[in-house]
Parts: structure tokens; sequence; C-alpha cells
């Protein structure tokens, strides 16, 4: 495994990293496709083994699960100082109490506080912020971030989806004031979204932030061939909200996957492999965030990693492209609504 620095800092991860939403207990959040802890722990034991020591949850994932999960698995199978946590706040935790959701100084001591507890460990890499929360003062929710710093709780910052003009206000107000930066951005991109390419990943590029890639196998879409889109297992149970990201460019998304596979076949690799590689080529990206259901697709992950493509194959992926609807548009309000309503799959990203 070859080691990079997670943007400015001096942090060493590895340019892969493992998406513990994957595993929780069944029945909580995921009923459909979560893998509970025995059929979580030996893929986390094998990513270990192959190198990967970058590991991503958060408190909202099988409501608290999957931090238990992993928290037990890394403490099993690894040394705590050598892998690298990061876990995220922002979405309702409890029924009932208003105050386990949002970005309030509240929500974050205690949030933070229940996640270590999970994850059973005194600190976490870096903490993100789930999304950006509209109804609380940024000053507030950066400033109570900056303390749980300072405390010895975090060691870097990171946020998730948003505009990029929030996040430049974000990082803005840290550098006037003086408080702990944000290290790492977790957005929405691959092959077939590529919209961040407009303002965030140029603005992160500038401001050395790293960007940790969520979905970047566009919920599988780019590891099967087009016609079998809703084939896995998450994707048929995901409850529309894979249609919602994708379905609006069909007719380009087939010209791109079909171009993953044709690559594939010419390589002898896989799709995922392809489709991996080619987020790789864009310096900002330090990790895709990979929810590996199987030992293969941990292996894929890594194979990756020694895969360069041509220009010649980056241009046949890319020039199908086409414009899509801006996902992370949406409102702060329209998406609690959403997972107040409880669409499953919906809230966990």
């Amino acid at each position: 495994m070859r080691y990079i620095k997670l943007g400015r800092t001096g942090l060493d991860v590895s340019p892969i990293a493992i998406g513990a939403m994957t595993y929780g207990e069944p029945g909580v959040g995921h009923p459909a496709w979560s893998l509970d802890e025995e059929a979580s722990r030996p893929l986390i034991k094998h990513a270990l083994e192959a190198g990967v020591n970058f590991f991503d949850t958060a408190n909202l994932y099988s409501y608290g699960t999957s931090e238990a999960i992993l928290g037990r698995a890394l403490k099993d199978f690894a040394v705590r100082d050598d892998v690298v946590i990061t876990t995220k706040l922002r979405h309702p935790m409890r029924p009932g109490s208003p105050n386990s959701a949002g970005l309030s100084r509240k929500a974050i001591m205690t949030e933070l506080d229940h996640s270590l507890r999970r994850l059973g460990t005194d600190y976490v890499d870096v903490y993100m912020i789930h999304r950006f929360d509209g109804a609380t003062p940024l000053e507030e929710t950066l400033e109570a971030l900056h303390d749980v710093v300072k405390a010895g709780k975090v060691r870097y910052l990171g946020a998730s989806s948003m505009h990029a003009w929030q996040f430049a206000k974000a990082l803005h107000l840290q550098e006037r004031h003086g408080w702990a930066r944000f290290a790492t951005m977790q957005n929405h991109y691959n092959l077939v979204a590529r919209e961040e390419e407009r303002e965030m990943l140029p603005l992160c590029a500038d401001e050395g932030v790293a960007t940790m890639v969520w979905s970047p196998l566009a919920r599988g879409r780019l590891a099967r061939p087009f016609d079998q889109a809703n084939a896995g297992e998450r994707a048929a149970s995901d409850g529309g909200y894979a249609d919602m990201l994708y379905k609006a460019n069909a007719d380009s998304d087939r010209l791109i996957i079909d171009a993953v596979g044709a690559i594939a076949e010419d390589r002898g690799l896989s799709r995922a492999q392809v489709a991996l590689a080619w987020l790789r080529r864009n310096p900002v990206v330090a990790a895709p965030l990979v929810g590996a259901r199987t030992i293969g697709q941990i292996d894929d992950a890594v194979a990756s990693l020694d895969l360069d493509l041509t220009d010649d194959e980056a241009r046949r992926l890319e020039a199908p492209y086409t414009p899509r609807h801006d996902f992370q548009g949406i409102s702060d309000e329209r998406e609690l609504e959403r997972i107040r309503a409880g669409i499953p799959g919906y809230a966990n990203h």
C-alpha cells in the first residue's frame, strides 16, 4: 500500500477508504442490505491486511451500530494509533429529542461523546459535519468544532456535501477566527455524476482540502452492465434513492457505462477497477469510500491503485457525459422532511 498525505495535513492515509455504512445491525436503519457483525468483521480484517488504514462511518449509519461494529473490529484487528477513523453528525438520532440533530454546540458535544463510546476510542481522527445546518449559526458550529479539536477528542475536521459557497464561507470564518480548519470534504463524485467539477472540486484544490468520494461506483452502476443497474441487493431496496440520483441521465450514463465495460474487457480487469482508477486521475481526490460487501470488492479497490488509465481511455469515459440535476442543491428543510419520513436509504449519505 502506498500511503498519501490527507490534503495539507501530515496525516498518512491509504488512498482507499472503507465506507462502514454497509456494516450495521440488521433491522436498524438498513434492514435489507446491512451486514451484521459476524459478516462485517472478516471484511474489515481483510481490508487491514491489504494495507487499508482509512475507515469512515457516521453516528446515523444503522443508528450507531455501524460505529460499534467498526470500533470492536478495529480494536481486535489493529492498533488504534495505526488506523484513521472518521465519523459524522448532523441528522436526527433519537425520536423526540430535537437536540440530537443539527450542528449546535450541544449536539456536537453530546453526539461526539456518544460516537466515541460506541467506537471504543478516546478520539476520532476526522470528525465531519454530515451536511450543512442552516438552522444553527455557522459561527456556533465552527467554534464548537474548534473546541473539540483543542480538547483532544478530534484530530482533524471534515465536512460533507453542501454548496461550494457554504463551504467557502466556513473556511473563511475558520481562518478569520483562528479556528481549526476543515481538512476534508466528503462529496458525491463519479463518472456519471461530475457536477462537483464546477465549483466544489476547484475550491478544494485551491484550499488544499482533500476529498473523500461517496458513491464512487454510482450505487454499483459502474460495476455492472447498464441493463443490470438495479441488480444489487442494495439498489433493489434503496427506496428510489439511486433513481433520484441517476435516472434522469440514462442515455449518457449508458454510453459511459458501456465505455467502462469496453476498457475493462480490453484490459482484462473489472469494471470497478476502471471506474475507481478514473477517480484517482483527479489529484484532489484522496480516497473513494468503498462500501465493500465482499472480499473481492476490497481486492478490486486495492488493485485499482495499480491501474493508470491513458489519456485516450479517460477521454472515452468522459466524452458522453451530460450535465445532470445538482442533487446537492436540495434544501436542508426538504432533506430533513425526507429523513423524518423514513425513506429507506436516503438519510445515510
